[in-house]
């Protein structure tokens, strides 16, 4: 089996448009949520969420480009660039037939579905543009990547809800454990700030009209967000033997379901989805000292997260620190377990945990050390990530450091 290592990561998100910027604001405990700026936004009861701003396409691509790509596929694009920028690789033959994409994304076009039912619908035209099927199409984006960096390997995108970015870098890490691939890039994106996208999950009736609080007591529901997190995975010895700075060693991955409720996430199934990335990882409980949580303010997810946590670390969990960035940029859904992982990375290369910003009470069903308001300095070796969908499809990855 091999071993698999990050060796570039790229964003863009509420927060900022780099991988430098997002880390000092986890550092900072900034929140990137704000008030949301798109047409129609009056007509919708929810109108905050972790929205990409100053975001110009017309600075970044061709316009054959943008013709081609949507939303999901723009913040993609530019986030794989810098990803690969970072790893310094070049995908000529024959690396490009070792190389692949997997990505996750929930909805793909949904800003391009938008714009085309209120063409149809709203104004009567009977015609749409003929590049809207590959627009917003749910593998636009992995396929656009295939096709930028010349990689000929596996490539294809998962689409799990709110797991789906941690499916696809799972599946990435086997692909090159397993020796199909030496290199994938992997990650996810998401743009799903428009009116039909906002007011869909408004009909949920689980979004916070004010602000992300996880773990809070007083929380009231979570908070979109938007953009797109992507990274290089790479076969250690391949990265070492051309000498690649390593920014953490990804060692473990488990996914589960409920087979329970559509909605209702279950306690059992998340908590067998962590002790099996423990697993996978060959690692005890103790050598954990840092997950980032799924955590989207939400009741239902909240308390269920907390108690999966501590059934599955006993009595390690008091010792355990646990925080949800989500409080910062908002619910990325199909894309937020890329951008989450950054929090990951950062706590196992700086010794710096990001915080749950917004956290006013504690909830005794979340006794967890949550990370309350401020980053901390702690040392740490080896992290999970959780990412739990509806559906109830749960997926978990640890990381070690290097």
């Amino acid at each position: 089996m091999k071993r698999v290592v990050i060796t570039g990561a790229g964003t863009i998100n509420a927060l900022a448009h780099d991988v430098p910027g997002t880390l000092r604001a986890f550092r900072e405990g900034r929140c990137g949520i704000s008030e949301l700026v798109f047409r129609d936004v009056e007509r919708l009861s929810v109108r905050i969420g972790g929205q990409v701003h100053g975001w110009d396409p017309e600075v970044h691509f061709n316009r054959q480009q943008i013709a081609l790509f949507d939303k999901f596929t723009q913040f993609t694009v530019l986030a794989a660039q810098q990803a690969v920028a970072q790893s310094g690789l070049s995908f000529d033959d024959p690396l490009s037939y070792d190389t692949g994409v997997v990505l996750g994304t929930a909805g793909g076009g949904v800003n391009t579905w938008d714009e085309n039912y209120r063409t149809v619908y709203e104004e009567g035209k009977n015609r749409v543009h003929p590049f809207v099927v590959p627009k917003l199409m749910n593998n636009a984006a992995a396929s656009h990547l295939s096709m930028e960096f010349n990689l000929k390997g596996p490539s294809f995108t998962v689409a799990t809800a709110c797991a789906s970015s941690n499916h696809a870098m799972g599946q990435a890490f086997h692909m090159i454990r397993g020796g199909m691939c030496k290199v994938m890039l992997t990650g996810g994106s998401e743009a799903m700030l428009c009116f039909g996208g906002v007011k869909a999950w408004e009909g949920l009736r689980v979004m916070s009209r004010d602000a992300c609080r996880p773990f809070s007591a007083n929380r009231n529901g979570m908070v979109q967000g938007e953009g797109a997190a992507i990274f290089v995975f790479e076969d250690y010895d391949h990265a070492r033997a051309r000498g690649a700075e390593i920014l953490a060693e990804v060692v473990g991955f488990a996914m589960t379901s409920d087979a329970g409720d559509i909605v209702m996430p279950s306690a059992q199934g998340a908590e067998r989805a962590i002790t099996g990335a423990l697993r996978d990882a060959r690692l005890n409980p103790e050598d954990v000292g840092y997950i980032n949580a799924h955590g989207t303010g939400t009741a239902a997810n909240d308390k269920t997260e907390c108690a999966a946590v501590a059934h599955a670390f006993g009595h390690h969990a008091d010792a355990l620190m646990i925080s949800s960035t989500k409080s910062m940029h908002g619910h990325l859904i199909g894309g937020t377990g890329a951008v989450e992982l950054l929090a990951c990375i950062m706590a196992l290369r700086e010794g710096i945990i990001a915080p749950t910003i917004g956290y006013e009470e504690p909830d005794p069903e979340c006794a967890l050390d949550v990370v309350p308001n401020t980053a901390r300095e702690a040392k740490v070796t080896a992290v999970l990530s959780n990412a739990f969908a509806f559906g109830g499809l749960n997926a978990v990855l640890a990381l070690r450091a290097v």
